[in-house]
């Protein structure tokens, strides 16, 4: 990184899994630098969805380096999910025709629920060696007799890691959603499913969507939960290989409340 910005700037880790983010400053200038960003930074930065993409630099090995403006602000914490700004950014991202556009041509495909179903009846066969828990066996029986709620359904930008910690607010009230790595093309439900879910008290679920611009209906309500039961029954499988069986009982006491809270609903 010096050999690109100058041995007068201080470059710091920013840390995360891969390692590849830095905090640069240099006086009163402050960047935040990535090696090898998706190109879908360039329209994120363009539509204000991420902060200002400064520069892009190809090195001679082919590594990709981006700055990014450093910015003064904050994570949301989780009670700050409900905010409405938070809604009409989620909505203007899943609506955004340019970012769909983008990942299209990035060679992204649609997520099969179908592909997920099956995947994961496969991993629960492997690990549960014929003794399949009740409530793995009636989750099951939902998602199989709901996987026609999912035809037709318009696909949109997924972001798919929607953690409060994902989201920043800039000292000038500025919102951002950041760490674009694991972006999907699929049904917008995933994303409502998984922020609702964990974020926003049931009894604020209306209100939430009228600000995300969607009515509260029984087959956006069904493809919510089929999509986080699979998120649940997944985080189930992989605790159960690796033998932390706390918490992939956590994960079936998770599919409990999912479940009773799917089938009660009225329709």
């Amino acid at each position: 990184m010096y050999d690109i910005l100058g041995e007068e700037w201080t470059i710091a880790s920013a840390g995360g899994s891969t390692g590849e983010a830095y905090y640069a400053q240099n006086q009163n200038k402050r960047l935040f630098l990535k090696r090898n960003s998706s190109p879908f930074l360039a329209v994120l930065s363009a539509q204000g969805i991420v902060p200002k993409l400064v520069w892009t630099k190809r090195l001679e090995n082919g590594d990709v380096i981006t700055a990014q403006e450093w910015l003064e602000g904050k994570e949301l914490n989780p009670e700050e999910m409900q905010h409405p700004t938070v809604a009409n950014l989620l909505s203007a991202i899943h609506h955004s025709t340019e970012l769909l556009d983008m990942l299209t041509r990035m060679g992204k495909k649609p997520i099969d629920p179908f592909l997920m179903y099956n995947n994961i009846t496969k991993e629960i066969a492997q690990v549960s060696q014929n003794v399949v828990p009740l409530i793995v066996h009636q989750s099951l029986s939902f998602l199989t007799d709901h996987l026609s709620d999912l035809h037709d359904v318009k696909k949109m930008v997924c972001h798919c890691d929607l953690n409060h910690n994902n989201w920043l607010v800039s000292d000038i009230g500025q919102l951002y959603l950041i760490d674009w790595d694991n972006a999907q093309i699929g049904d917008p439900a995933l994303d409502l499913g998984m922020l609702l879910h964990w974020y926003i008290p049931e009894s604020d679920w209306d209100d939430w969507l009228d600000n995300y611009g969607i009515v509260n209906e029984n087959n956006l309500f069904i493809r919510m939960h089929w999509y986080m039961m699979i998120e649940v029954l997944t985080a189930y499988v992989n605790n159960h290989k690796a033998n932390k069986q706390l918490e992939a009982a956590k994960h079936l006491n998770e599919l409990e409340r999912l479940l009773n809270r799917a089938v009660s609903y009225k329709k």
